[in-house]
């Protein structure tokens, strides 16, 4: 399922995969517990874009481009940096399960951006990941 290059983060919710796609998939909501991006639409070919900050204060601009969409199902896009070499991709998967939903983020090809160390690290990818499934989106869908 993984390999050293790719990050997965699994947290199952107390929400149905139609709550979990709008928090995914709605510019309004995902400023809530994600990133203020650009905006979005969950379209194949639909590119967005989002400043970040690294551990020193250093800004990001992520640039992103929509490569899959199976509406409350699966979500994918490219993920790489202004004026930066890399290109990775991250995807939301949601199943169903009862009452709850399990969310499979993956964040593949971390390994073009290894280069540049320190925030682009796998370790800081995978930190970043965990607190954003794990404790921001949980806070949102629970509130």
């Amino acid at each position: 399922m993984a390999d050293d290059n790719n990050i997965v983060v699994e947290k199952t919710y107390n929400a149905s995969p139609e709550k979990i796609w709008k928090a995914l998939t709605d510019k309004a909501e995902m400023k809530k517990w994600y990133f203020d991006v650009s905006a979005f639409k969950p379209e194949i070919g639909f590119e967005f874009q989002f400043s970040g900050e690294g551990r020193k204060g250093e800004k990001y601009v992520h640039l992103c481009k929509v490569t899959e969409v199976i509406p409350e199902k699966k979500l994918t896009y490219s993920w790489s940096y202004e004026g930066r070499e890399g290109m990775s991709f991250v995807t939301f998967e949601l199943f169903p399960e009862g009452n709850t939903t399990k969310l499979i983020l993956t964040h593949r090809g971390l390994d073009t951006f290894a280069k540049y160390g320190g925030d682009f690290a796998k370790s800081s990818f995978q930190e970043g990941w965990t607190q954003i499934i794990g404790t921001s989106l949980t806070k949102y869908l629970e509130s």
